[in-house]
């Protein structure tokens, strides 16, 4: 086979669980950055191609560019909090400390929230948003801010369930033009099916709260009073707290834990 099956991506996750907790805390910190950044810049390219194209065909060219956001961090290199969510795979073989592993969540975390605010004060410094374009970023941000904790919560965990794959799949891939279509399926769904990815929330809300203050973006995105209170600091970890943990129960659970259960004796076996 020219690509590799699921026990063999079970073990490249292992090793890599222990790669990544080797990184010293600036390399964490920079290739965090690098990530959050790359997410940020497949959110921007999203709201610039589907702000006129409206209902599905309009989630489907969403999710379609997006992907970008993945592609640049796997193939170009970058630490994403969501994707290493495989990571607690190997502490269940037992090759990795799991505190090594919330140690480098927690530096990567940080560094995805400084990318992902870095890019949106970049692209709201260009003025490129000025018009419709704009409306439709705020009007996102104010869903997103909108959302009661229990949705917030399910969309995320339904969300890193199929970004974890999409990085699964994308080891199983020997080439990159593989692993460009390994990522894009299953990130194009997420998106396309309306889940909530924590990171790529931290560019599209850091987004609105600089842009709140655009009376005429407020009136074309049509918002209403409850919608505009709510985009805000408070509305900001209103969401990003159960989406957070909604993408480490969907990385976590779904992928993680269900891969170990299944391949656990070879595993332990190959250690």
């Amino acid at each position: 086979m020219n690509y590799k099956s699921p026990f063999e991506l079970a073990k490249m996750a292992c090793s890599t669980s222990q790669t990544k907790i080797s990184w010293s805390i600036r390399q964490m910190l920079l290739l965090g950055i690098l990530a959050g950044a790359y997410i940020g810049f497949g959110g921007w390219l999203m709201t610039c191609v589907t702000y006129d194209i409206p209902g599905g065909m309009g989630k489907f060219m969403a999710g379609f560019v997006f992907s970008v956001g993945l592609i640049l961090v796997v193939i170009g290199g970058g630490e994403l909090f969501t994707g290493n969510c495989m990571m607690p795979l190997g502490a269940m073989v037992g090759c990795t400390p799991m505190k090594s592993i919330l140690r480098a969540w927690f530096w990567v975390y940080v560094a995805n929230f400084i990318g992902g605010t870095l890019v949106a004060f970049l692209i709201y410094s260009t003025g490129l948003w000025n018009g419709p374009i704009g409306a439709k970023t705020l009007s996102i941000a104010a869903g997103k801010m909108s959302l009661p904790f229990g949705q917030a919560f399910f969309r995320g965990v339904l969300c890193n369930w199929l970004v974890v794959l999409a990085v699964w799949l994308s080891m199983a891939a020997t080439d990159v033009t593989g692993k460009i279509w390994a990522i894009f399926f299953p990130i194009m769904a997420f998106v396309a099916s309306g889940f909530e990815h924590s990171i790529a929330n931290m560019y599209f809300m850091g987004m609105g709260l600089l842009l709140k203050g655009m009376p005429s973006l407020v009136e074309a995105a049509h918002l209403t009073e409850a919608q505009l209170h709510a985009i805000s600091l408070g509305g900001y970890f209103k969401n990003l707290i159960p989406v957070t943990l909604g993408n480490i129960v969907g990385g976590v659970l779904f992928v993680a834990v269900f891969y170990f259960l299944i391949f656990k004796e070879k595993l332990r076996a190959s250690e």
